[in-house]
Order: structure tokens, then sequence, then C-alpha cells
């Protein structure tokens, strides 16, 4: 028994008169996460007493897969340390466990003799797991998947083997979420592995029979045997000992040790003994009452509603509810909507609600055969009942936030199949980070952890600016890791441009990759398509996600200008229509301007278009530009067809590309100006629009020192002075203000340009996509740019010369190949009608 009193009792000042006394019946998930809200809303009304029966600190305990799988070790699945005992103040007495309950005294008492009393009792005892009542279930190597002793267990017989000396046999008994995931651990530790399921189909309370089969046949693909509609029988014992599985048909399955993950049952022998009321779990009202009302459950050893739960998410509701109660802050547990996910490494496979079908309901299914892609969504009413999703579940935490608010689907009814990204973007693809931000604000993002997209948002917001930040602050992404991509989206949208990365990362959940690897390998190995790229670099996704697709489909252009041909499709659909999407679902449009610089007929234009499409708002943008607002989106192909006729193309406002050169009037007009910035300006507009970059890009030049055009806040910047020019690099005019560092100063307009090729060129072929210059350059550093462009003769014109070869195949318009004609000849027919008026008066 190890017993850890972070405050004496029986102090006053160390518990003052006004503190209840909290006693805890469970150290595991439910019971200290209750602890934790109580505390969060006050945290000295309790003191706090915590018995467990394990001799450890709190883990989670659904982190016990990756733990026996090798994947992490018990000190990467810890939740609370002692630390965390220590600073609340919180006696822990662990190896210890409850065995009686005296309600009328108030009191509990220990297998140790230890007397506990309580002004409050939370009993969180959890779930005991089901033993299958056949002969041989008590042989020496059966052993259950509940806790740290039953992976150690597991670990012992993987590295013992067999008596002859081989990786030895594992079978487990059950093929749910609990029995596939040890298996997998085992198989990954060099066991050979056979799993038995009593019914035909895998996990069948959470798969319907094709995802269960295709679940099926990748395991078996892994080397494990899998047998469905197999009973067992009998265990075979040897002196004692595990020798075999003895099947009803008569099969026999040699095994040197046997898991059995059957399911659990609530553990409510404590409270039963106690003269609480219990049927299948212990019975709580919507405040996690008991019977007694001096007696709190919660967890898994409850039953609320007629429903008893042995997932996490509804655990951490409970434990919201129980918490408000004890604080005396109205509110109530309404029951859950369950989602599930397996967490077996490269198995995407997610369920949630129902998917039995039946009157009423209609099935909306894709297959993907060749992928082992299979995605149902069962709809009711115009509203989702269920779904079910293997191979790709990226969608999963939107249609179960739909599923849970019962909200009605019928205006995207017929591209809910394909997931959020089209059914949001109109059947295009969606930036990642806006389907993110799309989700409610009591969306769930860490279901090992349950944390909601509010808790994630406001936990950023109060400074936690990167990835580690937000695990070490609320713990969403800290354990299984599933929804690191989420939380990623989410500093995007909170923090901007400016989201701190928390050093090399995969480039998303498809690859173990990280993207300058990615960048590497695409070259030395010449890959030059999508599909060879995951082939190669081995993808644990058919065909990827939003986050990887436009991260390849962009590296592969700057690798291969000339070869690799444009995929659309991976692009965010404000690329694609070249319009920003507005929040009442309108789009923005943004003809490019030539360093600021307009005419009457380019006015006029523009006018006409805003009238004949209706545009609600016109706008003058910070970039010295017109911002049309509020074009329909079956406009936006018309639009651009009348601007294009007119001369005018994409100000690229939507992209990861160049956005704006902004200008001031120079040596021409204002009386302090050194240079001709405007002109400046317009050439190098002319030399960089329509690139793609890894992010947005924005130039300025300022004719002088006073830099009105604010030069030292834009990725590139010109400063004029009296002898020539100085260029600026790494600017960032948003949340997070960053000025420029001083890269070099030139003589010359053809020198300044010829270094803001090569500068941009570098950052193309270095950066990682969605990092822009000012992260880029703090990564790297201002000395490492300065070696890459300088430090070998004639790098600055092999950029130079790499990007001007680069612009014949990306400067274009995607919108031209609408108006007809080659889009090139058509870039070419727009330069020579379209004579720029400041350099004709030059």
């Amino acid at each position: 028994m190890n017993v850890t009193v972070a405050q004496e009792k029986g102090e006053a000042s160390a518990t003052p008169a006004k503190r209840r006394r909290l006693v805890v019946i469970g150290n595991g998930m439910a019971g200290c996460r209750a602890v934790e809200e109580i505390l969060a809303r006050d945290s000295t009304r309790f003191d706090v007493t915590i018995f467990g029966a394990e001799p450890r600190v709190n883990y989670n305990r659904i982190m016990l897969s990756p733990v026996l799988a090798g994947e992490k070790s018990f000190e990467e699945i810890v939740i609370n340390g002692q630390d965390w005992y220590d600073d609340n103040g919180i006696a822990l007495v662990s190896g210890d466990p409850v065995t009686g309950i005296d309600r009328k005294n108030r009191k509990v008492v220990t297998r140790g003799g230890r007397i506990e009393g309580y002004d409050t009792l939370l009993i969180a005892t959890g779930s005991d797991p089901f033993i299958i009542p056949i002969p041989g279930k008590d042989l020496d190597g059966v052993v259950t998947f509940r806790d740290l002793d039953d992976v150690d267990k597991m670990l012992a017989a993987a590295e013992k083997g067999d008596a002859n000396g081989g990786a030895g046999n594992a079978v487990v008994i059950g093929g749910g979420l609990l029995g596939l995931e040890a298996a997998h651990g085992l198989s990954l530790r060099g066991m050979r592995v056979t799993v038995i399921h009593l019914m035909p189909t895998l996990m069948e309370r959470q798969l319907d029979e094709a995802a269960g089969y295709l679940l099926k046949a990748e395991l078996e693909s892994r080397g494990q045997t899998i047998l469905t509609s197999a009973n067992t029988k009998e265990i075979v014992g040897n002196d004692g000992k595990v020798a075999a599985v003895l099947l009803e048909d008569g099969t026999i399955i040699p095994a040197d040790i046997v898991v059995m993950a059957a399911g659990i049952r609530p553990a409510t022998g404590l409270a039963r003994a106690a003269g609480l009321e219990v049927e299948r779990g212990i019975m709580v009202d919507d405040h996690m009452v008991t019977s007694d009302p001096d007696v709190l459950a919660v967890g898994e050893c409850v039953q609320h509603r007629g429903l008893c739960y042995g997932l996490v998410a509804p655990l951490w509701e409970m434990c919201r509810s129980l918490a408000d109660h004890a604080t005396d802050q109205p509110s109530g547990y309404g029951g859950s909507v369950t989602s599930t996910k397996l967490k077996v490494s490269g198995i995407d496979l997610f369920s949630a609600g129902d998917f039995s079908g039946g009157d009423g309901c209609e099935d909306i299914v894709m297959r993907d055969a060749s992928r082992g892609i299979y995605k149902r969504v069962v709809v009711k009413d115009d509203r989702i009942v269920g779904a079910v999703l293997y191979g790709d579940t990226a969608d999963g935490n939107w249609y179960f936030d739909l599923l849970r608010k019962e909200e009605d689907i019928s205006d995207v009814r017929e591209a809910l199949i394909f997931g959020q990204a089209f059914a949001s973007g109109g059947g295009a693809l969606l930036d990642p980070n806006a389907a993110v931000a799309a989700l409610s604000d009591d969306a769930e993002i860490c279901g090992c952890n349950g944390v909601s997209k509010a808790q994630v948002v406001a936990c950023i917001s109060g400074g936690a600016h990167s990835l580690d930040a937000v695990r070490s602050t609320c713990k969403a992404s800290a354990s299984c890791g599933s929804c690191t991509g989420l939380v990623e989206s989410l500093l995007a949208v909170t923090l901007g441009d400016d989201a701190v990365e928390s050093g090399p990362k995969t480039m998303c959940k498809c690859t173990s990759f990280t993207h300058d690897d990615v960048r590497k390998l695409i070259v030395e190995k010449e890959l030059k398509v999508i599909p060879q790229v995951m082939q190669e670099l081995h993808w644990t996704t058919p065909d990827g996600c939003a986050s990887c697709r436009p991260a390849l489909n962009y590296y592969l252009l700057c690798a291969w200008p000339g070869e690799y041909v444009d995929d659309q499709k991976s692009r965010f659909v404000n690329e694609r229509l070249h319009a920003n999407i507005q929040k009442d679902g309108t789009y923005s449009v943004v003809p490019r301007m030539w360093g600021g610089i307009t005419s009457p007929n380019e006015l006029r234009a523009i006018a006409d278009a805003a009238d004949k499409y209706q545009a609600r708002l016109v706008k003058v943008t910070g970039g010295q530009r017109i911002d049309l607002f509020g074009i329909r989106k079956e406009d936006l192909p018309a639009i651009w067809a009348d601007l294009n006729a007119a001369g005018m193309v994409s100000g690229h406002a939507y992209g990861k590309s160049l956005r704006t050169v902004k200008t001031c009037v120079g040596s021409e007009w204002c009386r302090f100006g050194t240079q001709d910035s405007t002109g400046l300006g317009v050439q190098i507009e002319r030399m960089t629009w329509g690139s793609w970059m890894p992010h947005k890009f924005k130039i300025a030049v300022s004719g002088c020192p006073r830099n009105c055009a604010e030069a030292t806040i834009k990725d590139f910047g010109v400063i004029c002075v009296d002898s020539g020019y100085e260029l600026h690099v790494g600017g960032n005019g948003g949340i997070h203000v960053r000025a420029t560092d001083l890269l070099c100063k030139v003589e010359t307009e053809a020198e300044a340009m010829e270094h803001c090729a090569a500068f941009i060129q570098l950052y193309r072929e270095d950066a990682r996509y969605l990092e822009r210059t000012a992260p880029w350059i703090e990564r790297k550093g201002m000395d490492w740019l300065k070696e890459a462009l300088f430090a070998k003769p004639g790098t600055v014109t092999e950029l130079a010369r790499r990007f001007r070869y680069s612009q014949t195949f990306w400067q274009d318009d995607p919108w031209a190949a609408r108006a007809g004609g080659d889009r090139r000849d058509l870039h070419s027919h727009i330069a020579e009608v379209r004579p720029l008026s400041i350099m004709e008066n030059a």
C-alpha cells in the first residue's frame, strides 16, 4: 500500500473548517477527471482523498494498446503525476482498495484496514472484464486487458515465446475494440496471433458487415488469423498452464497466452453491498447522484436512464455534470451519443450512432475497393442517425457533430457522402482550417481527454500558441494523437499566419515523414505524381487528405515545372474559384491592379461587373486594389470572363501565391522620392504574378526611407535610397508583427528584380507548405539565408533563372481556360493589349 498525504488531516491551517470531506473510490480516468472538474469550479470546497486499487498514479487506460504495441511508455500515458496530487492537496492512497462502505456512519474501509470518513462519497470503480465461464478460464496464462498489470503479463509472454524458442502463440477471445487492439500489440511484439470472435462480423456493435469485412481482410493481410462465427468451448491446459484453445467445431489452436476480451461489466459490488440501488450499473440521476444523496457515482460503473457506457467520451460529460452539482451550479447530464475509433496503427475506422437502418432510413454509401475506402451514412427525416467510415475517417467529427445535434442536412444532401470539405465548398476541396472553423463550439476535438473546440480555442487564446503548449495545457492531442490535425487547424484558425510550430512534425496523419523529408525524397527518388509519392513513401491512407494533397501538389509543381501537371482537385476551393468565400456563403473577387495603378477603362469594367453581378460592397483593399463582395458562386465564371475580356486577371487574393505589390508614387510625383518605386513595383509584379508559393506572399516598394508602402512588414520589401535599393525580407503585419531583416543593398532595378526572384525561388524550394517567410527565416536564420544566396558566386543568378523558368508554366490564370484558348497564349495576349501607362510615360 502506498499512501501519499499531500495535506495533513486535522490541522486547521491545512484543512479549513469550511472544507467538506470528499472521498473518491477509484483512481482511474473517471474519478480523477471528476476531481479535476470540481477543482476547476471551486478549489477550496473539498478536502479530497482518493483510493486506488493499483499502486500507481492516474493514467490513461485507453492508451494501454500503444504501450502493448511498444509505441508509448507508461510515463507517456500518465494523466496526473504525483505533482498534481501534491499541488492540489489531495491524499492519494494507492494499492489499497476500498472493500466496504458504511453509509450510516459515512465511512469507508480498505483492504488494509484504513478507515476514512466522508461528507460526500464518489464511487468511480469502473468496470470488470467479463470472463467467459468455460473450462480452463483460471489456468495460468489466461489474462484480461484492463490495466497495466495485464499489459505486463502479455509482454512477458511475448518475450518468453513458446517452449521451442519460437515467437509464441497468442489467442485473443473477442473481436471487439479491446480484443483487436490487444491482438495488434501482441502481433507487433512478434507473436502468432489468432482472434476468435463469436459473431460473424468484427466489432459488430460498431461496424456493419461491409466495414467489418474490410477490417478482417486488413488484419489478415498483417499476418493475424481471424476466426469469426467461432465459439470457444474450452481452454486446454498442461501442468496448470495454458496450452491450447478448443472450439465448438473441434478446432484446436495452440496457445501460450489467452487474452479474454469478450466484454466488460460495471463494477457494482461495493455499491450493491452498501445497499445502493443497482441494476446493471449503479443507478444515478442526471446529476450523478445515487439513491443516497451523499453518494455520487460516475463512469463505467453507473447506469443512467437505462444505459451503461463503456467509452470515454460519455464519462467526461458525466464528470462535468457531477462537478456542477457538487459545486451548486445548475446542470444535468442528458445521456450521450457515442462514437468509436480503433487505435490500431494504419487502420482508419470510425463509427457513430445507429446504422441498423429500418423503416424511413436511407443509406448513402460510397465504396472505393481499390483504395480500401468504405463510407456509409444513414439518414432519416433529413438527419444523420448513423455513420460508418473505413479507410478515410477525416470527416468523422463532422458527421458526429451533425448526428449529435440532429441538424437538417437536406441542403448538403447531394455532397454529404463526400464529406465536409465538399459539402461546405460546393463540391470543391475546402481548406481544412476552414472546415474545422465551421465546427460548433461544443464539437468534440479530443475524445481521449474530452476536450471540445471551445476549450481548445480558449486554451490557445490564453497563450498556448503551439501544439506542445496546447497538449500540456488542456490535454487535447496528448494521448493517441488522432486529433492532432484538428488541433493544428485550430491553432492556424485562432492565430492566423502566426501559429507557432512545435518543431519538426509529420505532414499529416497520412505519413510518418516531415515536410522536409517529403521535399527531399521527391527529388531524390524522382517522384513526379501524387500517387507515386504516396506509394513510394508508404502513405497510410489510400488517397491522402485535405492537408497533404495540396502540399504534395505544390511540392511537385515546384520540383518538376513543365513536367508535373497541376492537380486542380488538390487545391483549396478558394484557389480553384479565384474567390474568397464569405460568412454569408457569397464570394469576394479581386482583379489585379499592377502596382496599384489602374485606368478609366478598368474602373468602368469593375463598375459594370459590380452592377451586373449585384456586388453588395465595393472596397479598396490594403493592397491598393478593389474587392467586389457578395458575388454568388454560380456567377464566378461569368464575372471572371467579363473581367478577362477587359484585360484584367486574377489578383490571387485567395491563394498560396503572390498577393500584392504595394507601391508609393515615388520620384515621379513625390517630392521626397528617390527612385521610381511605382515603375519598379509594376515590373516586379509583372515578373512574379501568378506564381504559387508555400504561403501567401506580399511585396512592397517604397520610394524613400519614409516607407509609405510599408515595405518593412512585407515578405519582400524594397526601400529606395539615393544610391540604390535596400532589400528587406521576412516581414509580417499579422497578429505578431515582424519587421523585416535587411538582406542586402543593390544599385540597379535589374539587380533588385534579380534578387527578388532568387529570394522567392529559394523560399519556394526550401520552405514547408503553409509556412510564411517570417517563421521560415526565424527557423532557418538570416545567416543561413545569406550564405545560401551569396556564399557561392552565381547562386542568385541561378535561382533567378529557375524562377523565370518555372514562371513559364506557373504564370497563368485558371479562369482563362473558361474563356477559351491556351492559358499562356491568353496571358501573352493580355500583356500585349494592356500597355502599362506608367511604363509608357517613363
